[in-house]
């Protein structure tokens, strides 16, 4: 059994890495996997597909849906999100220039799970809050 496979489902079919052959596994820390668990686990990625699910987005309004992200930050994670294939950027040649943001395919595959994520973290607040207060005594 390959090294982080003890943790598998035992009825899923692996994927294997098309460059290496190997197993894809999260648990293993050499494997690409493991960036992408990094990168759609982010606090950023997670709101930013959430709030391209209903359609593209401009810049500005994308910056005014997610409350508290900085400039430097939106940018930086649209950039890595792009890179990655989960959103397309198009620019727009008007003065200023009118850059919207979309979610490929790819990225639509996410909206699933990041809406539960996202709906189970509303349902559930109550409940971790009462449990903070009660951590915090």
């Amino acid at each position: 059994m390959p090294d982080g496979a003890a943790g598998a489902d035992l009825g899923k079919v692996p994927t294997y890495l098309t460059d290496t052959g190997l197993p894809a596994d999260v648990y293993s820390a050499k494997c690409p996997t493991r960036q992408v668990l990094d990168r759609v686990a982010g606090k950023w990625t997670v709101l930013i597909v959430d709030a391209l699910a209903d359609g593209t987005l401009r810049y500005t309004d994308l910056r005014h849906r997610i409350e508290g992200v900085s400039q430097k930050m939106l940018t930086q994670t649209l950039r890595q999100l792009e890179a990655d294939g989960f959103v397309s950027r198009t620019v727009h040649p008007t003065v200023p220039p009118r850059v919207e943001y979309t979610l490929t395919e790819l990225g639509h595959s996410l909206r699933t799970p990041i809406a539960a994520l996202r709906e189970w973290i509303e349902t559930n607040i109550n409940r971790i809050e009462a449990a903070r207060r009660e951590a915090a005594k």
